[in-house]
């Protein structure tokens, strides 16, 4: 028959350390500037389809600079890398050169479905 102790050995517990909520309060604050931004991106893609077109047609031309140049035009203040392909677009929201990197807001676009043979 095994035993089995109610409370664990003291060498098996863990210390946690104490509660500091400011890091935590500054990266939220942070992240609450990167959806801002996010926004601003997101607003202009959907209710512009001249911008919209001006961006799939720079990025499946492999114009990343372009595209870089379009996405900063918005006035966003968040440092953005891009990535895209064929079928779509990821947006990668970071804080601006020289603030604290807390966060990160990642948006992922599709522009092409390309059909799945069965």
């Amino acid at each position: 028959m095994l035993f089995y102790p109610v409370f664990p050995p003291p060498y098996m517990l863990r210390q946690y350390p104490p509660i500091n909520p400011t890091l935590f309060l500054q990266s939220a604050a942070t992240a609450q500037m990167l959806m801002n931004d996010a926004s601003i991106i997101l607003k202009r893609l959907a209710s512009s389809k001249t911008f919209a077109t001006s961006v799939m047609s720079a990025a499946q031309e492999g114009k990343k600079n372009e595209v870089q140049r379009m996405i900063e035009s918005l006035g966003i203040k968040s440092k953005v890398e891009l990535y895209f392909n064929p079928d779509g677009i990821r947006f990668t929201l970071s804080p601006p050169p020289g603030a604290f990197l807390c966060c990160q807001l990642v948006i992922g676009l599709r522009w092409n479905i390309f059909p799945i043979s069965p």
